[in-house]
């Protein structure tokens, strides 16, 4: 499934693995605060790799010394979620993009037996999305179908010269789903596990990050 649009951080050893043994690991989850800045890192790592791809233009800029120059990103990009478990990658990519315009999206799964899997969308809150680089950030890549739905619901606020999307962790069967429905994304994942299993959840994957990121819900 290795493509130039997919990028894994844990396919090369790095501190990208610590943060997301410990996201998994049942023995560090009941920390809420750790779990949170665990995916903040991540989102600060996704941030600085997406950031080399983006475009750059040449900037004089005057030092108490001298005029030097040195490349500066265009344009920021806009920054994107889904509520809640979005925020803490959220919150770490916009450490990195500090000047970046936001757009929050309220989506659910909808999971009854017998029945097919529902999204459910009922908030949207978007800038304008016309020609801007837009970074779409969720922690887990699931079905793919809460983000899917998430993006096409902000086109009508105008379509993206580019998609980045940034998960913490994915399924093949996510990933492949995103790459048919928006094919122009770029996908950038902590970590792409094994499957999804009977109940549309990543294995092995880490449980609910909106649960262990904020409490249950009720």
């Amino acid at each position: 499934m290795q493509n130039d649009n997919l990028h894994i951080l844990t396919a090369t050893p790095s501190l990208a693995n610590h943060f997301v043994a410990e996201l998994r690991d049942v023995s560090v989850q009941h920390d809420s605060l750790r779990f949170r800045r665990n995916l903040e890192r991540l989102g600060e790592l996704l941030a600085y790799e997406i950031s080399k791809t983006l475009p750059y233009e040449t900037r004089d800029i005057v030092t108490p010394l001298a005029t030097t120059q040195t490349q500066l990103l265009t344009a920021q990009p806009v920054l994107a979620t889904i509520l809640r478990a979005g925020l803490p990658m959220y919150n770490g990519m916009l450490n990195y993009f500090d000047k970046a315009y936001s757009t929050f999206v309220g989506a659910y799964r909808v999971e009854e037996e017998n029945t097919e899997l529902q999204i459910n969308m009922e908030y949207l809150a978007s800038t304008d999305l016309h020609d801007k680089i837009l970074i779409l950030a969720d922690p887990m890549l699931a079905t793919g179908r809460s983000l899917v739905k998430s993006y096409k619901g902000m086109l009508r606020h105008g379509k993206p010269v580019q998609v980045h999307i940034a998960a913490a962790i994915a399924s093949p069967e996510g990933v492949a789903y995103v790459q048919k429905e928006v094919p122009e994304a770029h996908i950038w994942l902590g970590a792409m596990d094994e499957r999804l299993n009977e109940h549309f959840y990543i294995v092995p994957g880490l449980g609910d990050a909106g649960d262990l990121a904020f409490g249950p819900k009720v």
